[in-house]
This record gives C-alpha cells, structure tokens and sequence, in this order.
C-alpha cells in the first residue's frame, strides 16, 4: 500500500497585491496554504526579495555591508541601479533615513524628489519606507505620493497614528499602503480594519507586523506571524488575509554581533561571514512562517536566500550551492589558543593521585633516663625516610600541575571578568553618550521652537505697528482734508438775497384758501 501524505484542508487565503506599474509590476501573495506547502494548495507568486538603499550616506554600518556599496551610497539613483544591474534586484526599497526628526529632518520636498531620482533610474518597483515617526512620515509621504502619481508605490510604515492622511494621498494618488502594527495580531488587525473603514482598497495593502532581528525578538515576531498565517488559512479570516512584508536587513545589521571585529569577538570567527549568514539565517526563519516580501541589505546574504527559495519550490538540494563570497581579508582565528586547556584525568584518579595529609608529629615525651641508645635508631630511619620522599616525588609533580590548571583558570576567569567589566563600561559609556545626544538634539529642538515663536511674535509686533503707522497717517491726512475744506468754506462770500414786502399783504385764513384752491384745482 503507497503511502498518503496526511492533508490539512484550508478555509482562507491570502490575498494577491502587486506594487510597480506596467511591465515591471510584481505580483505577490495568493497563497492557499502554509509556506512552501504546495502539497497541500498553492503558492502562485514566490516571495520577493527587495534590496534596500538609504537616502543619505551611511555612517554606522559594518564594513563587510558598505564594501559591495562603497562607490555609490552619496548618491540614492546609482546606489539603486547598481542593486539592479549587478546584483538583480527585483525591487528597490528607499528608507528615508535622513528625515528622522532626531537626525537631519529633511523636508518632504527634498525626500520626493530623491525618491523620482530612485524611480527614474530604475525600472523595478520601488518600496518607500519612512523613519516611523508618524507625524513626519504623514507629512513626507504625502508629498512622495503627489510627486510620484500613478507609480504605485508601496508606502509605509502607516500606523493607527497617521493612516488618514498617508491612505488618503495613496487613494488620490494611486498608490499601496505597508499597514504596521507592533508585534500583535489584534492591532495588526484593527489597522487593516480602520484602513478598510476608512475606503482603501484593501487589494493594495501589505502587512507589516514588525521585524525583529536574529535573536533580538525575532521570535516574538515569528510566532505572531505564524498566529497571522493560521487566522487566515485555517480561521478564515477575511481582516488578516493579506501578504506580509519583513524589513530584516535593517534589523539584523545594526545588532552588535553584525558589527564587532575579531578583536572584539574572537569566538564568533569571521565578521564578515558572521553577518552575511546572521542575514540569511533570518531570512529563511521569516520565510518559513510566511513572509511575502523580504528587505535584505548584503549581496551575499540574498544569494543564499533566493537558492533557499529555489529548493523549496522547484526541489534539489542546496549543498551544491557556492560559499559566500568575501571580499575583505580573511581573518585567522587560533580557537585552539583561546581554547582552555585540556585536561583528561579521571576524577577517582585525581583524588587517588593526590598527597596524603600529613599527621601532626606525636608529642615528644621526656624519658626518665638518658636515651644512649637513639642514634643507632636515628641512622636506621634515614634510609626510610629517602625512600618516602622518592615515593611522594610524583604526587608532588601531580600537585605542580593542579596547581598550574588551577592559576590558568583563574587567569582565565580574572581575564573573562574584566572583559564583561569593559563591556559594561563600554555599554555604560554608550548610554551616557546616547542620553547626551538625545538631551542635546532636544535642548536644539526646543531652542529653535523658542527662536521660531519669537520670531513669529517679533513678525506679528512689526505688522501691528506697520498697520497702526499706517492708519495714523490715514487718520491724519484725513483732518487735513477737513481742516482744508472748512477752510474753503469760511473764504466763500456770503451772498444774502434782497428781500422785499409783497404788495398786497395776506392773513394767514386768506392763504390757507388760496392753498386749498390750488391742491383742488379750483383756479
């Protein structure tokens, strides 16, 4: 009887978006099933693996990260087309690391029209991520949408802070939204409900429940990816049916074990293997519970990745996949020194091997007579007493050598004290230096919020006096127009008319009548 592969029926799907326009355009998502579980359903669109450029020049990453990029990190375009012609990348995602708050706050302005160089310069889709702060990211991607209608950028990251906005200008403008959420499967569904609420489509819009790096909280990540993939396989539900999107590079990369040399971190080995395989190692972990779109950052790192996507679904074997490829000086680690030494002995042997104590010497007793006879004694016991001390020879070289381990480990331990010592100094030293800097960026933030408000109230006391001098010269030269026409008036002769008696003087009954007789016509 062959045997059948138990089956797992599924009652949901994820969704399809596609991000990028025309011939480029890329579909993700479609799954009918776990990943890479095409026994059981379908998986029509392979993950995506997009590579990542800054908008600004790097200052704190690892070397063995900045040498494929080294010729071309000041300028965003060449960064972005070097990604695609030499390494294939088959999207580009441009984070906008210089318009932090806390670093150089560039303006949306300046940030659009660095990410239409990106655009214009390849023909991949491009990926725009923020410096997740919700007001700045509000403010700049709204402009980027503007700026690039009609491209159908993916952006991102839209929080519950700021998804009015950004999702209006991704409506207007025709673009996909990266919905976030931290770590937690109830808000990352309640933004894909207020986002559904509020008229987006929701064919065009990816999740992201935030990235940990390997061993800084990716597991955390893992399993609510994994509680994500079940809502929507074997739940049904329609509110987290969408394709999930992973910013791993920036995560992995900036971990102190990504960063520290062999000086550092002698028992780690290779720095630059360390963190190639740090990369690829978590790509593979986000992969594994259904990730659609992957963010990495080294060549090498991506390599491994796509051949690990390759075996999964066309089949084969990766052991004939080439190693990484180095391009900094090998490092020679000499773990056998580091090593502590080797010691084999049998703990029953130990204890056997080890020197008898020696007894406390009998007290002497004073013998009542002179005791002639002892020397001939005394010289009897000297050839015994040589032979116990060539006995207890080899427990004293056995004693030598415990003695030796023993100084070496606590040379050891003293040693490996005083590099956590360091360690914690150094960290110590960090956080000081951190806390140093945010002080001083937030003493700078408030000093030029303070010169800004003077000299808006500086602007408004130099327009209120602009007004006030110009209605006093208003109200001035309007009493010299009334001092000069009273003037004129008073020149003016006074022309009174002659007035003369009437020859036939009238009572007052007589002209009532002759009134009456005129109002009726009687004349």
């Amino acid at each position: 009887m062959a045997f059948e592969i138990k089956k797992e029926a599924y009652t949901g799907g994820i969704k399809t978006i596609s991000i990028g326009k025309g011939d480029s355009a890329v579909t993700v998502g479609g799954e009918t099933c776990y990943p890479f579980y095409t026994f059981e359903g379908d998986m029509p669109n392979k993950p995506l693996i997009a590579m990542e450029i800054w908008d600004m020049e790097p200052t704190d990453w690892a070397e063995a990260a900045l040498v494929p990029f080294k010729d071309v990190v000041a300028d965003p375009a060449a960064w972005a087309k070097k990604c695609v012609d030499e390494y294939g990348a088959e999207a580009i995602v441009l984070q906008l690391k210089s318009i932090d708050p806390n670093d150089r706050d560039a303006s949306p302005q300046s940030a659009a029209e660095t990410v239409k160089k990106v655009l214009d310069a390849v023909s991949v889709p491009v990926i725009v991520w923020g410096c997740a702060a919700p007001t700045k990211d509000e403010e700049v991607m709204k402009v980027v949408a503007e700026v690039c209608q009609n491209k159908n950028l993916l952006l991102g990251p839209v929080e519950e802070k700021n998804y009015k906005g950004i999702a209006a200008a991704a409506m207007g403008y025709g673009h996909s939204l990266i919905a976030s959420s931290p770590i937690d499967v109830n808000l990352a569904k309640q933004i894909n409900i207020l986002l559904e609420n509020f008229g987006m489509p929701m064919d065009r819009v990816v999740v992201d429940p935030t990235t940990g790096g390997l061993g800084y909280g990716m597991e955390y990540s893992y399993s609510v990816m994994e509680r994500l993939s079940m809502a929507a396989m074997s739940q049904g539900d329609d509110k987290l049916q969408y394709p999930m999107i992973n910013n791993l590079g920036n995560e992995v990369w900036k971990c102190k074990e990504a960063k520290e040399s062999a000086e550092d971190a002698p028992l780690l080995g290779d720095p630059e293997k360390r963190a190639i395989l740090m990369e690829a190692v978590g790509a593979v972990a986000y992969l594994l519970c259904g990730s659609n779109i992957l963010i990495m950052r080294h060549p090498e790192a991506i390599r491994l990745a796509k051949e690990y996507i390759k075996a999964m679904i066309a089949g084969g074997s990766v052991a004939e996949v080439a190693p990484i490829e180095k391009r900094l000086a090998s490092v020679a680690v000499d773990f056998a020194a580091l090593a502590p030494p080797l010691d084999l002995t049998i703990e029953e042997e130990k204890k056997a091997a080890a020197p008898p104590k020696k007894e406390a010497p009998a007290k002497k007793e004073t013998p009542d007579k002179p005791a002639a006879p002892a020397a001939p004694a005394k010289q009897a016991a000297a050839p015994a007493a040589k032979q116990e001390e060539v006995a207890a020879k080899p427990a004293v070289a056995e004693k030598d050598a415990t003695a030796t381990a023993e100084a070496a480990a606590k040379e050891k331990a003293e040693a490996e004290i005083k590099a956590k010592a360091d360690a914690e100094a150094k960290a110590k030293a960090d956080a000081e230096a951190k806390v140093k800097a945010e002080e001083e960026a937030k003493a700078k933030a408030e000093a030029e919020a303070k010169a800004k408000a003077e000299a808006e109230k500086q602007a408004a006391a130099d327009a209120r006096a602009a007004r006030e001098a110009e209605e006093k010269e208003l109200r001035a030269k309007r009493a010299r127009e009334r001092a000069e026409l009273a003037a004129k008036r008073t020149d003016e002769p006074t022309v009174q008319g002659t007035m003369t008696p009437a020859a036939i003087q009238k009572t007052e009954q007589q002209k009532i009548l002759e009134m009456l007789d005129r109002f009726h016509k009687r004349v």
